[in-house]
């Protein structure tokens, strides 16, 4: 019975061992995950840090201190109440990326890491927003975060921490002010809206002048083409009818005869209130009388109708524009002379003086 005991004792003493060599086997043995290291001391000293894959520890005397997360981290912070430089107390808050570049300074120089930077980042950005009044403090969010990112950075380097990025991600200043500057807002929309308003009526002004400056000015343009076609076109048909009167060779009979068609005329004007008979009226009537007297087929000159007709049929003008431009010329001679001749008799020009020494009419 005592050599049972025995090996009953023996088996447990070997299983006991065959437990330990597997515990111990299992602790030999780790693995670390991609993104992460962990730092190893051995007897309670630090040994190594050990990069992402599979290693062996010695059991019982190696120990695993702190796994750190390598990979950039994103620590929100709970708002701060920051007074600025115009008294106004503002509620910030604050969002802080940051990567650990050396896990050993990270684990041994500093005990906690996020505690520190909060309270850092706290502290610089009242320093920061002190310095600046609310409207400073609203538009200069680019400013106050590279200047938190410095200080962070120059402090966090020590601890094996690297700050790469700092956000305001919002400032709330009290409800009266927010109130305020609403107002002063919608007042500044206001009077932007009353700018652009007087602008456009303006623009709309200047437009409609310009519009109404360019109509006239091709009114006048065309009325002056009008006027000066239509003055072409009469001055092209007197051309045409004077050259036709002298090629015809007409006589005093028809001349006198076409006088007396047009009084009628000159009788049945609206503004006429006195009829006034020429004192040569009764020359030509004598004048046609006589005419009708004489041969009816045989023109004055002693011309016939088909050489008339050819006469007039060959009759032709000079071109318009020459026929006008001589005209001007002739026109502005006459006038110099007269002028010049007015000047050496002692007398300024009249031209309605002259109009006016006209021989008395008859009334009728």
């Amino acid at each position: 019975m005592s050599d049972d005991l025995a090996g009953n004792i023996i088996m447990i003493l070997l299983l006991l061992l065959l437990l330990l060599v597997v515990v111990a086997l299992f602790r030999s043995v780790f693995k670390v995950q991609q993104g992460y290291t962990v730092i190893v001391e051995r007897l309670g000293r630090y040994n190594k840090t050990l990069q992402p894959g599979l290693h062996f520890l010695i059991p019982f005397f190696d120990t695993v201190r702190q796994r750190i997360d390598m990979r950039e981290q994103v620590v929100p912070f709970p708002p701060q109440t920051v007074i600025t430089s115009d008294n106004i107390n503002v509620s910030i808050d604050t969002v802080i990326y940051y990567q650990v570049t050396n896990p050993e300074a990270a684990t041994y120089e500093i005990a906690d890491p996020m505690s520190g930077i909060e309270q850092l980042a706290v502290t610089t950005m009242r320093n920061i927003i002190g310095t600046m009044d609310m409207e400073q403090a609203l538009t200069g969010r680019d400013q106050i975060n590279g200047q938190l990112r410095g200080v962070l950075d120059e402090a966090t380097g020590r601890w094996g921490i690297r700050v790469s990025r700092v956000e305001l991600k919002a400032i709330d200043p009290p409800q009266r002010v927010q109130a305020a500057m609403e107002q002063q807002m919608k007042a500044e929309r206001d009077r932007r809206a009353a700018i652009l308003t007087a602008e456009g009526v303006k623009q709309s002004a200047i437009l409609q002048a310009e519009g109404e400056k360019q109509s006239a000015i091709l009114r006048a343009e065309g009325q002056a083409q009008s006027t000066i076609l239509r003055a072409q076109g009469e001055s092209k048909a007197i051309l045409q009818l004077f050259d036709a009167i002298h090629k015809g060779d007409a006589d005093p009979k028809l001349l006198a005869y076409e006088y007396i068609r047009t009084l009628p005329q000159i009788a049945n004007s609206t503004s006429s209130k006195v009829w006034l008979i020429p004192s040569e009226l009764t020359a030509a009537m004598n004048a046609i009388s006589d005419g009708f007297e004489g041969p009816a087929h045989q023109p004055r000159g002693g011309h016939s109708e088909t050489e008339l007709t050819d006469t007039l049929a060959a009759t032709s003008l000079p071109d318009l524009e020459t026929a006008l431009a001589a005209a001007k010329d002739e026109a502005g001679k006459a006038s110099s002379q007269t002028a010049e001749s007015g000047t050496q008799s002692g007398l300024p020009f009249d031209p309605q003086a002259e109009v006016g020494q006209r021989p008395n009419q008859p009334e009728a």
